[in-house]
């Protein structure tokens, strides 16, 4: 495998590799942001109020073979590569995301649609879970000296570019289409735009040159670091409070709709608002990073978010308006991307090279599994159950508590220079 040092790949090469980041978070932002409409597709009337319950526990058990696939994919860019690693999970990604778009509706099969749907979500989360750990890991390696948040980010910033196209995808769609006709088709027009990716996806990585060979090259030069049982445990509570906190904006579009009765056209500003807030800010945040320290810069994000948490979904309940929601969800999205650009940077760099991209994978699978992926699922319950629209904030904030907590456990480490491979 032909090895590459950490000047042998740009930024720009390293965006188009992020490719397959950029399209989990399309697809994932479109099942959210028309989770009421594939609710009526899948789980119709009869099923009552629920049906958009159901739905969000269909997207939300697709979290629970991340695992699975961070231990399978994960380990095998440890073995094998990064490259070949991350092939596989961008053609499975590409796979379940057709096999959604192309399922019919209860309508027309009955319960082996929501069977067919579920099936979907599970491959895909299988190919998520393996997706990030090699992916991340190829971005510290090929980052030059000091860099390693800023290559990082290129991948956050791929996931902005995808919420931002995802939601004005879904602002078009819902402008231009009849609420019916949203629920009939809308939203499999608005997949099978990001499965239209996967072949350059493909052809991009397929090109790759390797990182894993010189990465175990000069490992030896790096201070001994933490165990990787250590950073697993560490960062599941880490992990768990990003993702809550990314996913509780994510529901901004669905809790618009559902519990502020907002209309579809207007509920999607929020994902604008994320969308931009991503794109704009993840190379920033990778810079703080890498000039200010990455833990350092995670925990404050995390206090800010805790801080602010609150406040912002009071400023939405009392002034329920486009630029309300645009401005409260651009602020939050700002400091969460900086916040996720920073905890991808440290964790990885806290591992060796020969477990990196396993144990990365499992540590974020697992925590975006158990406590991430069930955001969705548990904000709706809270407000259910407690009849309260200000239920969710404080699940966040708990979150971003127990977040921070944990970090304590970790230092930074340093980067040294990266030893060049030889021509």
């Amino acid at each position: 495998m032909r090895a590459v040092n950490g000047n042998g790949i740009s930024l720009g090469r390293m965006a188009a590799v992020g490719l397959g980041n950029a399209l989990e978070f399309y697809d994932f932002m479109i099942s959210s942001f028309f989770a009421v409409q594939i609710g009526h597709a899948f789980f119709p009337s009869e099923f009552g109020a629920r049906g958009l319950l159901y739905t969000l526990v269909t997207f939300g058990v697709g979290f629970f073979t991340r695992p699975l696939g961070g231990i399978v994919i994960g380990r095998y860019g440890d073995r094998r590569g990064r490259k070949p690693a991350m092939l596989w999970s961008f053609g499975l990604m590409g796979v379940s995301i057709l096999a959604m778009a192309l399922t019919p509706s209860y309508a027309r099969i009955g319960v082996a649609a929501p069977i067919l749907l579920l099936s979907a979500r599970l491959l895909q989360g299988f190919a998520v879970g393996g997706e990030v750990g090699p992916i991340t890991a190829y971005a510290a390696e090929a980052a030059p000296h000091d860099h390693r948040a800023r290559y990082v980010s290129v991948l956050q910033t791929g996931q902005g570019l995808a919420v931002l196209s995802a939601g004005l995808m879904g602002y078009l769609l819902a402008h231009a289409l009849s609420p019916d006709d949203l629920d009939a088709y809308g939203w499999r027009i608005a997949l099978l735009v990001g499965v239209l990716v996967v072949p350059v996806g493909l052809l991009i990585r397929s090109r790759l040159p390797e990182t894993l060979e010189s990465a175990v090259a000069h490992a030896g030069s790096e201070p001994e670091g933490p165990s990787p049982w250590r950073v697993f445990f560490v960062g599941l509570l880490v992990v768990g409070a990003g993702t809550i906190a990314g996913y509780g904006l994510t529901y901004m579009a669905t809790y618009a709709q559902d519990t502020l009765k907002l209309g579809a056209q207007l509920a999607f500003v929020t994902t604008i608002a994320q969308g931009l807030g991503y794109l704009t800010s993840a190379y920033a945040g990778g810079w703080l990073g890498d000039h200010l320290g990455h833990r350092r810069v995670l925990l404050l994000c995390f206090a800010l978010l805790l801080a602010f948490m609150l406040p912002a979904f009071m400023l939405i309940n009392h002034w329920p308006t486009s630029a309300t929601l645009f401005g409260v969800t651009a602020v939050l999205s700002i400091i969460h991307i900086t916040s996720v650009v920073c905890m991808s940077a440290f964790l990885v760099e806290s591992l060796a090279p020969t477990v990196r991209s396993g144990t990365f994978a499992m540590t974020y699978a697992t925590g975006v599994a158990l406590l991430g992926g069930t955001t969705q699922v548990v904000l709706k319950l809270l407000i259910d159950t407690t009849h309260s629209a200000f239920a969710p904030p404080w699940y966040i904030i708990g979150a971003l508590a127990a977040g921070m907590l944990a970090l304590t456990q970790l230092r930074e480490r340093s980067v040294p220079e990266p030893v060049h491979a030889p021509s």
